[in-house]
């Protein structure tokens, strides 16, 4: 523009103002159209989306661009927002020269667990003056699901090792007497209970024999989560409810080596999902499908509705894992109750997630006031926590109690304890 301004200030030196001004536009509309001719040629941009994403994972989209034109082309690409994903909003930009391609990519950081879609990407695609610009929105819906994040089994070692170390744990607890599955015969020695006799044995081999049994290895586990407003608080980037679901999904993972078989139930005000205990490929894909799409209620849960469920539709002895949190009196003295329902014939193991917020205002020196009543409220919570979680132990329910970030790792080897230790 200062060009052309230029050109018109010399021709009106040697011509009128309205005539020189007319040929310093001409001129400009023959640039502009010069700059329209250079953009002529195809560009063909295609998107390429991950085949799954985790919840908090970050990743990225992948633009593949061809230019087939016989010019050099500036591209610059962004994305359209998407629900429930964290798109990166800077452009992702490109040079290509005539003939060639190129590759660029969008990071994207999904911040929900669930179902969304992607609707569109557009381009800008700059001339070589720069006076030009060509926009072209491509439609491409593509369906997306945000998984829960399973990296934390990667961080707790070799899952195949650890169900190994379960295997070698119930061989050691061959049991002697009643109950389990029969393993052996062998002969009476003066260690052995008068009880563990098997007179039939002993009547037929001609002297007292003792029959060996072992943990029964294929055994039901399971999973209760609470969906409800206990569970929507967030710590960090996450909901509680999904650690619970990542924690859910690495159990069930590692109980499927193991050769038990999973069930779950989620429950806020009514139960909102049930897959009966089962095994193989195809039930481990349900328990995935149906936790992948669980969503926090605003509402209080029922517990005791939760449990007599489970209790009336399970016919033998199993470990019932449940998600929750005992953050205020009235909710523990909720979950204390109703785990009376379950507690008389299966074992119990409640997951809790501490909140770091309330640890780091007890650690912190307080400096204000603000401080001061951070820290004694924090403490009284604390205290609270404390007193229900005793409160679980003295009645026989196991408990893991852990930051969030841990929840995986000692779930995973709480479940180890209780098979190794044959509690169920």
């Amino acid at each position: 523009m200062l060009v052309l301004a230029a050109l018109a200030y010399v021709l009106a030196r040697f011509t009128s103002w309205p005539f020189a001004l007319a040929i310093a536009l001409a001129v400009f509309a023959l640039m502009i159209a010069l700059d329209a001719v250079l953009l002529q040629g195809e560009v063909q941009i295609e998107r390429i989306v991950p085949p799954r994403l985790s919840l908090a994972r970050r990743d990225v989209f992948t633009y593949e661009i061809v230019n087939r034109a016989n010019t050099e082309r500036r591209i610059a690409l962004v994305e359209a927002p998407a629900e429930r994903l964290a798109i990166d909003l800077a452009e992702a930009r490109a040079v290509l020269p005539p003939r060639a391609r190129a590759t660029v990519t969008l990071g994207v950081v999904p911040r929900e667990r669930g179902r969304t879609a992607l609707r569109s990407y557009h381009a800008r695609i700059l001339s070589r003056l720069g006076i030009v610009e060509l926009r072209r929105a491509f439609r491409a819906p593509v369906a997306l699901r945000v998984l829960p994040d399973l990296s934390a089994l990667d961080r707790s070692g070799d899952l195949v090792a650890r169900t190994k170390l379960i295997e070698s744990g119930l061989r050691r607890l061959r049991r002697r007497g009643t109950g389990g599955e029969f393993a052996s015969l062998r002969e009476y020695t003066p260690d052995d209970s008068f009880r563990s006799i098997d007179w039939k044995a002993s009547a037929r081999r001609g002297k007292p024999m003792v029959a060996q049994y072992e943990v029964e290895r294929a055994q039901q586990i399971v999973v209760a989560i609470d969906a409800g407003r206990l569970m929507s608080a967030r710590l960090g980037d996450r909901r509680k409810l999904d650690y619970a679901v990542a924690a859910a999904l690495a159990i069930a993972a590692m109980a499927r080596l193991a050769a038990d078989r999973v069930g779950v139930v989620a429950f806020a005000g009514t139960v909102l999902a049930r897959v009966a205990p089962g095994s193989g490929t195809e039930h481990s894909a349900k328990l995935a499908d149906v936790l992948s799409d669980l969503e926090p209620r605003f509402e209080e849960a029922d517990y005791e509705r939760a449990f007599l469920e489970i209790e009336h539709s399970l016919r033998r002895r199993s470990l019932v894992v449940l998600f929750t949190d005992l953050f205020d009196p009235v909710a523990s003295s909720t979950v204390l109750g109703a785990a009376k329902l379950l507690t008389t014939r299966h074992l119990v193991l409640v997951v809790l997630m501490n909140d770091a917020a309330i640890a780091q205002a007890l650690r912190r020196t307080p400096r204000e006031s603000d401080d001061a009543y951070r820290a004694a409220v924090a403490a009284t919570l604390a205290d609270e926590r404390a007193r229900a979680v005793a409160a679980l132990r003295e009645r026989g329910i196991l408990v893991v109690d852990v930051p969030a970030a841990e929840l995986t790792i000692a779930l995973l080897d709480a479940y180890v304890d209780v098979k190794t230790r044959g509690l169920l």
